[in-house]
């Protein structure tokens, strides 16, 4: 499918960020192809919401993010509501989501408009809350600190009606994870963790963390969380700091719901959703989250090798014992055949096709 209009998301603040959206609005321009920036931070606009930023921009079919995943999660935010694929321009420091290095953007661009580049989808999440959240005025500046313009409190979603007990759908999605944390320093959040409507535990602690496989690198990692393929479904929760005996992840199946309840002594805590704040919560309010219908849609312009960047990004180092046995040997990567039991499988490409 040819493209026909692009959204661009870009982190002003980086000036290779702002030469490469010269080359996109270049190749726009040469190809026709309606160009608008989008989620742009300015001091003289509010940011709006997913459905707002996607419909004020003509709906682009592709979404190209410049930056790191930050960026790109911003870009993301936008195209998951209109089904439109993403594609990650690589500009970041340690990013498992962007695709592209900027040397090969008119390249990558014409490989999407051909047609001829694949597309990997990923799961995300949603949230119900027991209200609608929101920012209270007087901490929005402090919670907001250093973070960039807040955005509007998310809504209910239209297309949904809330029944007796099950309360209010959000129009939001999280391809990363879904947080909720404590808002003073000395005063930890009590948390009534449920999974599938039953509860798992009370907990006492900084934060808890809900995450997809594709955010188990991000803040559920730091938290000690595990890495997931991104290429499963899965929901993964993890404490942060608690101080209680059980500590560790909680890795659920896709179809079972985690819900997190404040419990009645706990403080305050803030929601935020792909980093972005997006609401408070009191003592006595819940939010559960539960895997989306719908999925982000990344343009890849070859096999996704995530174990690869995996031990790039993280600079995995091989033992110093191993030293003297050199570089490790290629496993499942002949030139032959693949075999049948094997067949199916995701392996790396033949040694001629890499």
């Amino acid at each position: 499918m040819p493209v026909h209009r692009v959204g661009l998301v870009v982190h002003q603040g980086r000036d290779a960020a702002r030469e490469a959206a010269g080359v996109v609005h270049a190749w726009c321009e040469a190809h026709e192809v309606p160009c608008t920036e989008i989620d742009v931070w300015s001091a003289d606009e509010q940011r709006r919401s997913a459905r707002e930023e996607a419909r004020a921009a003509g709906d682009p079919d592709l979404v190209v993010t410049l930056g790191g995943d930050g960026t790109f999660l911003r870009g993301a935010r936008i195209a998951v509501k209109t089904g439109a694929t993403v594609l990650g321009v690589d500009l970041g420091k340690v990013g498992f989501l962007t695709e592209v290095p900027a040397c090969d953007i008119t390249t990558a661009l014409d490989a999407v408009h051909a047609g001829h580049a694949p597309v990997e989808e990923r799961m995300t999440l949603t949230v119900r809350a027991s209200r609608l959240p929101e920012v209270p005025a007087e901490l929005e500046a402090p919670l907001c600190y250093g973070r960039g313009p807040v955005l509007p409190p998310p809504q209910a979603r239209p297309e949904s009606t809330a029944g007796d007990g099950w309360g209010l759908p959000l129009d939001v999605n999280a391809l990363n994870d879904v947080v909720v944390e404590k808002l003073a320093r000395d005063h930890q959040v009590g948390v009534g963790v449920y999974i599938s409507g039953r509860l798992l535990a009370a907990y006492s602690a900084d934060g808890l963390v809900v995450a997809t496989p594709t955010g188990s690198t991000a803040y559920s990692f730091a938290a000690g969380g595990p890495v997931l393929s991104p290429h499963m479904d899965a929901v993964v929760f993890t404490p942060i700091a608690a101080h209680m005996t059980f500590n560790r992840t909680v890795v659920a199946a896709p179809d079972e719901p985690v819900a997190l309840r404040l419990l009645p002594h706990s403080g305050r805590a803030a929601v935020s959703i792909d980093g972005q704040l997006r609401g408070v919560l009191d003592p006595g309010d819940w939010i559960g989250v539960y895997r989306a219908r719908q999925r982000v849609r990344l343009v890849r312009l070859q096999p996704t090798d995530f174990y690869g960047r995996l031990r790039d990004r993280f600079r995995l180092t091989d033992a110093p014992a191993t030293a003297s046995d050199g570089e490790s040997a290629p496993f499942f990567r002949p030139d032959s055949c693949v075999p049948p039991d094997l067949a199916g499988l995701r392996l790396p490409p033949p040694t001629a096709a890499r």
